[in-house]
């Protein structure tokens, strides 16, 4: 059935239309310029193609068969073929969620011309006429759709590449054996493509080296194309199937100012700048791509900016740019290792670079140095071949293997360099060698961290090689720099290197960072066996009120961590599917999949003990990292290593119902709940709450009276205690701003980080006292 008619118009699902099962995009080549004045990224992008699983199962049972599936699904998505031949998305949603979603609000009608390719009123269309409507309806049905994701973008031209053009390529066809003399260059173009994207990987230098020429090549013939809401669907007049469609395409195409993509905005010193927000849509208005998590491709990027600017991206390389005409520059990134298409990031500002100097840099390094993985022989693992698709894999790589601390780099507006330089920059070495000690290679070869602009919506976000924190981790000391330095790091293993398969399971990124977030920072200040275990304790107990919070507040279907259960996982016949509730508007702020995944490990590591739970993490990080997996995957390997003894009755279904298919707070953390009281850091905090309860009442009593500043000493507390003091307080109803404003004072509310000043400000509103 058509992706299309599958939507349903009542839900705020994110549909993923790409017919993956078709096509896959194997490499992207983007070359795009950047102009702050109009607010527009525009260029090209260049698609390597090969043929999907599901045309070559269906090849199989031979041509015939395969082509009635072709026929078919492209008579589904034809609607009136003598006046508008393809079906557009949006009308398969409702009219509150297309009002909402459209490009300028109301949906481009597509029409026709019959001496044009390119006829719409804001952009082509590339539906071309035909002076026959029976004539036009027997070329849509039978012509082969390629289908990518798209949205809030001007395509301008699509054109097949001619690769077999390209000097050197000859090489990649000498043994073909083409007969066909009518299809014979096309035949050749194709198997090139083929040849390029197949090579193994210790030949993926001479593969990019391809990827750059083959990119640049010039067109031989226009495509037909048009653009929905959601996607951009691609034909060529006279190809039935993938194996005979181009496997070598150009997109002429520029963003739109209002994309939801990028945001473009000034930096904390006032200068424009431009990022990935992480935006529900992913990357779609940034370029045409396939979204689905399937479609696993690696890239490469030129991007044009002027000079001044810093051009970020998530690359190997830490690009240098090349000076082009006066005034600008070019900036080059690639990636070897093939990720989903929605992990790629972009950043262009005029940041800084954040250096220290050599001798603090050296001493802060040779403090991380005994960090080793816990043990040597979890590396037995890494002579296992690996699971993944080919390409150049640091886990097969020895020294990559012994690198506790990848190069870094810190990135930063003008104003904000000295705070970084600080705090953050000594913090990155410190917390990836206890990310090493803990899980062992790093996937990825570098790091960048930049600080984005104030109107970035989180703490922070991973993408490959590239980290963005907000400022608001940057005020109150370490802490919480440190600790979601080491949220983001977690992400290179879970999120990013094993991603999940199904976009509704975040939890699988989400709560493996949250737990290793602690493990990770815990290290990284080398603390104690108690000191770790207390700050552990206080911080579950954070946690599990937060979680109350939410379930009290929110719709139950969104606190379910497998909404789609049983049939999570499974995809259209083409490739395509929805996420469940992905753009619904709450979600994005939700934290349930942070929450409840972290209290669903942490139960499952103090059912098997710590050591024996980090060892199986390392062993599923061997095992999948490169690959896509269900939350059934590491659930399984795990109940697989943990001794029947151990097991208490725990099974993957069991899990499931428990855990990930149902609302509300999972019932074995109802029974845990009141553990955390006994803790002595929250004990400690009790006391401190009865000692601020007391002098408010006091204070009420005597309220004409000034408080004396020695009448009550108050203990210094730890942030994460801090937080709690002013959680516990705000569920005072009768707190006086004088009480506020001494709690100020105090604890200095006014310098600490996010945390704190969210539960500062939850205070002052809910006593309303806000302007006291």
């Amino acid at each position: 059935m058509n992706m299309e008619t599958q939507l349903d118009p009542m839900k705020d699902d994110l549909p993923l239309m790409a017919n993956t099962s078709y096509m896959l995009v194997k490499h992207y080549v983007l070359d795009l310029d950047v102009d702050f004045k109009s607010k527009v990224i525009e260029g090209s992008i260049v698609l390597f193609l090969e043929t999907g699983s599901q045309y070559r199962q269906t090849s199989i049972a031979g041509k015939e068969c395969c082509q009635s599936q072709f026929d078919e699904t492209c008579k589904m998505r034809v609607s009136e073929p003598c006046h508008v031949p393809l079906k557009d998305v949006s009308t398969c949603l409702s009219k509150r969620e297309y009002s909402d979603f459209a490009v300028s609000g109301k949906e481009e009608e597509t029409t026709f011309d019959e001496n044009s390719n390119h006829s719409n009123s804001e952009q082509a269309s590339g539906i071309s006429s035909s002076k026959d409507c029976s004539d036009t309806e027997n070329h849509v049905n039978k012509d082969f759709l390629l289908v990518l994701d798209c949205c809030d973008l001007s395509v301008l031209k699509v054109e097949e590449v001619d690769v077999a053009a390209v000097s050197g390529t000859e090489k990649f066809t000498r043994s073909a054996k083409l007969t066909d003399a009518s299809k014979e260059l096309e035949n050749l173009r194709n198997l090139i493509v083929h040849e390029l994207v197949t090579l193994p990987a210790d030949r993926w230098k001479e593969q990019l080296h391809y990827f750059t020429h083959c990119s640049q090549a010039p067109g031989c013939g226009e495509l037909l194309f048009s653009t929905g809401t959601w996607s951009l669907e691609i034909r060529k007049s006279g190809i039935r199937t993938p194996a005979d469609f181009p496997h070598a395409i150009r997109i002429w195409y520029k963003t739109k100012p209002e994309g939801r993509s990028v945001t473009w905005t000034t930096d904390q010193s006032g200068r424009p700048c431009v990022y990935t927000m992480g935006s529900p849509i992913n990357n779609r208005a940034l370029f045409p791509c396939q979204e689905p998590p399937i479609a696993l491709s690696t890239w490469q990027a030129s991007v044009r900016a002027a000079s001044g600017f810093v051009v970020l991206m998530s690359g190997e390389n830490s690009a240098e740019p090349v000076q082009l005409q006066e005034g600008m520059l070019s900036w080059y990134y690639y990636v070897s290792m093939p990720m989903p298409a929605s992990t790629f990031t972009i950043a262009v500002g005029c940041w800084q670079e954040v250096k220290q100097q050599s001798f603090k840099q050296t001493a802060a390094e040779t403090n991380t140095e005994f960090f080793l993985p816990s043990s040597q022989t979890d590396f037995r693992w890494h002579e296992e071949i690996c699971g993944h698709v080919e390409y150049p894999c640091r886990f097969q790589n020895p020294a990559a293997r012994l690198q506790a601390v990848i190069p870094y780099r810190v990135f930063a507006p003008w104003c904000l360099m000295e705070t970084c330089e600080e705090y953050l920059l000594q913090l990155i070495p410190q917390c990836l060698s206890a990310a090493y000690a803990t899980l062992g290679t790093h996937p990825f070869s570098r790091l960048d961290v930049l600080i984005v602009p104030s109107n970035f919506s989180s703490l922070g976000m991973a993408s490959p090689h590239i980290i963005f924190l907000s400022q608001s981790v940057l005020p109150g000391g370490s802490h919480l720099c440190g600790t979601r330095l080491c949220h983001e790091i977690a992400h290179a293993w879970f999120g990013l290197a094993i991603g999940a398969r199904d976009w509704t399971e975040e939890w699988i990124s989400e709560g493996f960072a949250t737990f290793l977030e602690d493990v990770f920072w815990a290290r990284a200040q080398q603390l104690s066996h108690d000191e770790i275990k207390g700050q552990q304790e206080l911080k579950a107990l954070l946690r599990w009120r937060r979680l109350r919070d939410e379930v009290q507040n929110s719709e139950e279907e969104l606190q379910v961590l497998r909404p789609k259960k049983e049939s999570t996982g499974e995809l259209s016949e083409s490739g395509a599917s929805v996420v469940k509730y992905g753009l619904k508007a709450e979600k994005i702020f939700m934290q349930v999949h942070y929450l409840k995944g972290y209290f669903l490990l942490r139960s499952l590591a103090r059912t098997i003990g710590d050591a024996s739970y980090l060892a199986s993490l390392r062993k599923f990080v061997i095992k999948f990292h490169g690959q896509l997996v269900l939350s059934q995957d590491f659930l399984s390997m795990l109940l697989e290593d943990i001794p029947q003894q151990k097991k208490a009755g725990l099974t993957v279904e069991s899990i499931f119902q428990n855990w990930l298919d149902t609302s509300g707070i999972p019932k074995p953390l109802l029974e845990e709940g009141e553990t955390w009281k006994d803790c002595q850091l929250v004990q400690q905090v009790s006391g401190e709450v009865a000692k601020w309860i007391q002098t408010n009442r006091r204070i009420r009593k005597s309220s004409k009276k000034k408080m004396k500043q020695d009448e009550v000493v108050f203990q210094q507390l730890l942030p994460d205690q801090l937080v709690l003091l002013l959680e516990s307080l705000l569920e005072e109803k009768t707190l006086c701003p004088r009480i506020l404003q001494c709690l100020e004072r105090t604890y200095q509310l006014r310098e600490q980080d996010a945390e704190m000043l969210v539960a500062k400000d939850r205070n002052h509103m809910e006593k309303g006292t806000g302007t006291a």
